[in-house]
């Protein structure tokens, strides 16, 4: 039976038209703004109007914060349709930045205690953002086929490790100010233009892989990275994330388009609940290739090349 409900918390960054096109649920997190206020998190600007926020967030980077949903949100979520005989699949960012995936459990287990028959599978993406709301958005293609949901989650469970990000962050006084790097070093690696190459790692985390010197080698480093990562190219669907980046990643997406003709390359905003941890500076795509490797070795070794002694053969 393919015609299982797919979940995702909100960190997924599927805006309104995504989760209507691709039949995607969002559970929503929490943000908790400057005066206190917590607000359920969303994914349009017009609580927030974009470039504010994020200047806003550059002024003040701890005084916002997030939540996952807690225990008794995902279970009301997952009794919805438990209620009515339907199986769930739940996506949830990354465990290795976030409790959410073990809230998730302790919800699926609650759930089943209530509805013996309940078929809940919890997934954990270990990727955030675009990143995550790929995965979803494979999950829906594949459900589309008639896929069923064990078919659907041993897919994702088996090619997760194949979702990639290459990208950089632009700004680094703001990851200073939250405490990931010296304000010495973000400030002289800002002012040379210094751009911090960024891929997913085993732990659900992003590792920087080499840096790069300049928005053009920037831009080519990125292209011969995805040039020897990517798979199928023509087949896939790309997303570009950006915070407050939207001219280089319209600039990204004409690239990508250019020298891989996928089948479509869609740029996405990172909203609240992942931009307070980012911050302004981000830009990057994210598609599906080879594994990536369990140190990055291979990955660092790839972009090295490329930096340290030109393009490969």
């Amino acid at each position: 039976m393919s015609n299982f409900v797919i979940m995702a918390d909100a960190t997924c960054d599927l805006n309104e038209e995504l989760q209507k096109k691709y039949d995607i649920v969002v559970v929503p997190s929490h943000i908790i703004l400057p005066d206190g206020r917590d607000i359920p998190s969303f994914h349009k600007w017009e609580e927030f109007d974009r470039d504010q926020f994020y200047d806003d967030l550059k002024n003040n980077p701890t005084g916002y914060a997030t939540a996952p949903p807690n225990v008794a949100e995902f279970s009301a979520a997952f009794e919805k349709y438990a209620a009515q005989g339907r199986d769930v699949m739940l996506i949830t960012i990354s465990s290795g930045i976030s409790g959410t995936y073990n809230f998730a459990l302790q919800a699926e287990k609650t759930v089943k205690e209530k509805y013996p028959n309940a078929n809940v599978r919890c997934v954990d993406s270990l990727r955030f953002g675009p990143g995550f709301g790929l995965i979803a958005v494979y999950a829906s293609l594949l459900r589309a086929e008639g896929k069923s949901l064990d078919e659907v989650v041993n897919y994702i469970e088996s090619n997760k490790c194949r979702f990639h990000q290459a990208g950089w962050l632009d700004d680094l006084s703001f990851v200073a100010k939250k405490g990931r790097m010296t304000h010495a070093k973000a400030f002289f690696g800002t002012l040379a233009g210094i751009k911090p190459i960024g891929e997913f790692d085993y732990n659900g985390m992003t590792t920087v892989i080499g840096k790069v010197k300049g928005t053009k080698a920037a831009y080519a480093a990125l292209m011969d990275y995805i040039e020897h990562t990517i798979e199928n190219p023509q087949d896939q669907i790309i997303f570009i994330a950006h915070t407050n980046r939207y001219a280089q990643a319209e600039a990204y997406k004409k690239m990508i388009e250019e020298k891989f003709h996928p089948k479509e390359v869609r740029i996405n905003d990172v909203f609240p609940m992942c931009g307070i941890s980012i911050g302004p500076g981000l830009m990057a795509a994210y598609y599906m290739g080879k594994p990536i490797s369990k140190d990055l070795s291979e990955e660092r070794a790839i972009l090295d090349r490329f930096v340290n002694g030109g393009k490969q053969a």
